[in-house]
């Protein structure tokens, strides 16, 4: 799949692909619908591109005048690869990168309040459900009208017993489903 920056600074940008098999990206379709949802909320944002893979979502928030990003990956092909699109789009400025384990890093004391929590794991491991919990039971890290976002099949889906976070809304887009959470 040829992955590109779709508008913004970094328009038409073509970015690389992580080696392998341990990423799924979003697709254009997808990618474009989420920001079309979000719309005019982008600019001046603080996101967290929890699972990055690619990056191609933080990628795409800071081309669209995103103020910063955070992009975490378990893997050192993915942070690699997370840099090298960042270097080419010359969107470094702005953005972090990390290393680590997402669910560590979800329960760890927050550093900063995040307007958009991207989550995209990878599939059929219920992930994306595991790292809800641990983000409802540590909510700091989401600004008061902050938005969790989950990137899942449709057949991964299940409604989540939450303490602090509510699913507003989930739109599907073929094979994959978009389901957004806020603070009650």
């Amino acid at each position: 799949m040829s992955l590109r920056v779709i508008t913004g600074l970094a328009k038409g940008r073509k970015l690389k692909s992580v080696p392998g098999d341990i990423t799924r990206p979003i697709t254009d379709r997808a990618k474009e619908a989420l920001f079309d949802i979000l719309a005019g909320d982008v600019a001046g944002s603080a996101w967290w591109d929890l699972f990055a893979g690619t990056g191609a979502v933080g990628i795409e928030a800071l081309s669209r005048g995103a103020a910063f990003v955070r992009f975490s990956d378990l893997h050192r092909a993915p942070i690699e690869t997370i840099k090298w699109n960042l270097e080419h789009c010359k969107l470094s400025a702005n953005a972090e990168v990390r290393r680590g384990d997402a669910f560590d890093m979800l329960a760890a004391e927050p550093d900063r309040q995040f307007d958009f929590i991207y989550i995209a794991p990878p599939q059929y491991q219920l992930l994306w459900s595991r790292a809800l919990a641990v983000l409802d039971e540590n909510d700091g890290w989401l600004a008061t009208d902050g938005l969790a976002i989950a990137q899942i099949a449709p057949r991964e889906y299940q409604p989540l017993p939450l303490r602090s976070l509510e699913q507003i809304e989930e739109r599907k887009y073929g094979n994959t489903l978009l389901v957004f959470y806020q603070q009650k």
